[in-house]
């Protein structure tokens, strides 16, 4: 199996909250969006971020072997997951953090110098879903795509 990921998917109770705010609020352009279902977005060179109805998530999930009935539990928002996003400097975190807020979301954790040596926030979507928003001065992508990090002193 390549080491790759090409879709991030998290079941989503309310898709409608999670569209005004990634499409409206944030201006990010959907690569589909089926309402009551799904709604994707290109989120990076081949990586796709589902936002999927969590009742329709829980009926993916559900399988036939053999005939047999498979059952799953309810679709609980995501825990221990933090999607983030890095911008260039600390000005832009807190100006992210801003349009975030206006869009429906709810500031966790202000932005502020982080222990990795950069300087972070952490901002709950409308349904849950952790975002960080960093300035991290020891990663860098190359034109290749490969991701570089270093420690920051």
């Amino acid at each position: 199996m390549d080491q790759r990921l090409d879709f991030i998917t998290l079941a989503t109770p309310d898709l409608d909250a999670a569209r005004r705010f990634y499409r409206d609020g944030l201006g990010w352009v959907p690569l589909l969006d089926v309402p009551g279902e799904i709604l994707f977005f290109q989120v990076g060179r081949g990586l796709v971020l589902g936002l999927y109805d969590a009742a329709a998530f829980v009926g993916d999930l559900v399988d036939t072997v053999g005939g047999e009935l498979v059952p799953v539990g309810p679709a609980a928002g995501p825990t221990g997951i933090t999607l983030s996003h890095n911008v260039g400097s600390p000005a832009e975190v807190d100006a992210v953090v801003e349009r975030m807020r206006g869009a429906g979301g709810r500031i966790r954790k202000s932005p502020q110098q982080a222990a990795f040596g950069g300087y972070h926030a952490h901002v709950d979507d409308p349904n849950g879903v952790v975002w960080e928003v960093a300035h991290n001065p020891g990663w860098s992508v190359a034109a290749d795509g490969s991701v570089r990090l270093q420690p920051v002193e």
